[in-house]
């Protein structure tokens, strides 16, 4: 079990160039990778997502990715690009022109030029580079994961705490459930005789089909039994290698279900008691499991 929320960095050296690499995940519904590579380095962001997908299978991941020279690297330099720089002010000095403004077009104005201006690393070729930003992202990936597991198993203690005293509360309902047809008859009678009706006798036709209905409509044993299938489910999830968040959120909206229904169907003090417990704990365990992968 995994958290969705992590942090990871990666650097390699190349060709005297270090890149660095990135990467912070926080919690999403689904998978979704935010992407930050140098201008020229754009070409790799799909292999870069498809490296973060092999390991990442919900959250929102961001990536940023850095090149930079090496320390030492004596050819770190600016690189002017002549023939672009000469295509950009014969365009320049035609517009001005057309548009008819004053002035002579200066140096500055050409350098500012997308493309003109070229540092060491803008001259990165991304084929080149890309072998070494690999191993940069895939050793960000190892140390998001790590830390994604520390989380998880943090996240996974919490959890089967709030299971454990879910699995408490449902026990003592499951010993409370037989003895409400037998509270209700009793509570039928005191009605009964306080209305004036203490003559009917206790194993009247009419009284004993009212409890029949009642004991009908109050049974709780299916939705009793889901919720321990629900509970088992949990465990599977603990052992999983996969990623459970999203099963541990559907358990939680069928958890949600059956509780409800059993609130509802149970006309018990005792038994009304242990829903507040029920939903106060299956609260915090959505909570939670919105947090893991």
């Amino acid at each position: 079990m995994k958290s969705m929320t992590g942090y990871g960095r990666g650097e390699r050296a190349r060709a005297g160039f270090k890149i660095t690499v990135e990467l912070g995940a926080v919690n999403r519904r689904q998978s979704e990778i935010s992407t930050s590579l140098p201008r020229e380095m754009e070409t790799l962001e799909a292999p870069v997502r498809d490296v973060i997908n092999a390991r990442v299978a919900r959250g929102r991941v961001t990536a940023r990715i850095a090149v930079h020279a090496a320390n030492g690297r004596s050819s770190a330099h600016a690189h002017i690009n002549g023939p672009l720089a000469k295509a950009y002010a014969v365009e320049l000095a035609r517009l001005a022109k057309r548009l008819k403004i004053p002035g002579e077009l200066t140096l500055e104005q050409v350098l500012r030029a997308p493309g003109v201006f070229q540092s060491d690393e803008e001259l990165v070729e991304a084929e080149k580079i890309w072998p070494a930003l690999e191993r940069a992202l895939k050793q960000a990936l190892d140390a998001l994961v790590k830390m994604r597991e520390r989380e998880g198993a943090h996240l996974e203690r919490d959890l089967a705490a709030r299971i454990n005293l879910m699995r408490k509360a449902v026990g003592h309902i499951q010993k409370q459930a037989p003895r409400t047809a037998e509270n209700y008859r009793k509570q039928l009678l005191e009605r009964l005789k306080s209305a004036g009706l203490e003559h009917i006798a206790p194993d009247d036709e009419r009284l004993l089909k009212e409890i029949v209905l009642f004991a009908d409509r109050s049974d709780i044993s299916e939705e009793l039994t889901r919720l321990q299938s629900h509970f088992r489910q949990f465990e599977d999830c603990r052992r999983s290698s996969h990623p459970v968040g999203r099963t541990l959120d559907f358990l939680a909206q069928e958890m949600n279900r059956e509780i409800n229904t059993i609130g509802s169907k149970a006309n018990d003090a005792v038994i009304a008691r242990e829903i507040v417990t029920l939903k106060a704990e299956l609260e915090r365990f959505r909570e939670q499991a919105q947090n893991v992968e």
